[in-house]
């Protein structure tokens, strides 16, 4: 198969680990960089531009879209789902996921376990914003941020309301979340190819922080997850739309609480914690999957 990865830099573990896993059985692997791609947008065979050509003949393109630039990046895949060419993720599922509080929204419509969470822009009554969620302690979230970028942990009511004002002044909207304290600085991230929890490590954020992404000093172990972690997870990246997806979960005293659904998981720490070999299986599922024109949305959404 010809296979495109998009991604801005070839050297990114990640996308090193793709091209080395197609490789080795035997596919025709192509590095892109979604930025550097343009398009004729009227044209009655759509096609996708680089370097000074089209790219024609790719059965399968696997999207690694920063945060950043999802707009953009996401046309791009769009564009190559108008040409039939099969997507790992599809662009409407990487935009859905990207989009914290409609994820969030269709988690909750579908009945999955989340922290209890409020939405803001600019509140009038900070108070009664706060004892949505239960008061403090609780985390608050810019939408915008990744990574652990603007989410803060207010330990206590007059916190809360400081950082609520600064955020408001940003003219930000955020999120305010439960803090689960029983997670004690740790999280679960599960792996989903398909329909099936494919690895699972759990994060420990280091001391004095409670964020536990591995970019912060955050280490990470394997972890076995239970029945309802699994179905939990499997789920999750189904209402999102995603075939490969990486679901950010807590322990909490009433059962796991998804925390986010990562439509790009990186591959360097789950493979590191695990010793699986996750970019094979992901070409794995390219091969068993990955039909030309096999798209759900065609590029329309």
């Amino acid at each position: 198969m010809k296979i495109a990865v998009l991604s801005r830099n070839r050297r990114l573990y990640s996308t090193r680990r793709l091209i080395e896993a197609g490789a080795a059985r035997g596919h025709d692997m192509h590095v892109i960089d979604h930025l550097r791609c343009y398009m004729n947008i009227a044209s009655h065979k759509p096609a996708v531009h680089y370097k000074g050509k089209a790219l024609e003949d790719f059965d399968a393109v696997i999207p690694r879209i920063g945060a950043s630039v999802t707009f953009y990046g996401t046309a791009v895949l769009r564009q190559f789902e108008m040409t039939g060419v099969f997507p790992l993720n599809e662009s409407v599922a990487i935009s859905r996921s990207r989009d914290k509080l409609r994820s969030l929204q269709l988690l909750s419509r579908r009945g999955i376990g989340m922290p209890v969470t409020g939405f803001a822009h600019s509140p009038d009554d900070t108070d009664d914003l706060l004892a949505l969620v239960g008061g403090a302690p609780v985390v608050i979230k810019l939408i915008e941020g990744t990574q652990g970028v603007g989410v803060v942990l207010a330990e206590t009511q007059q916190a809360a309301e400081s950082v609520i004002d600064a955020f408001r002044g940003l003219n930000a909207n955020f999120l305010v979340q439960e803090f689960i304290g029983e997670a004690r600085g740790s999280d679960i991230r599960a792996f989903v190819i398909g329909n099936k929890v494919v690895a699972a490590m759990r994060r420990q954020a280091k001391e004095g922080e409670f964020r536990s992404n591995l970019h912060r000093g955050g280490s990470a172990t394997v972890v076995k997850l239970t029945p309802e972690e699994r179905s939990t997870a499997v789920r999750s990246a189904r209402i999102m739309g995603l075939n490969v997806a990486g679901v950010d979960m807590l322990r909490s005293n009433h059962g796991p609480v998804v925390m986010e659904v990562n439509s790009s998981p990186g591959l360097e720490g789950i493979e590191a914690a695990t010793g699986k070999d996750i970019a094979d299986l992901i070409v794995r599922f390219i091969e068993n999957h990955g039909r030309f024109g096999k798209t759900r949305t065609k590029g329309s959404g």
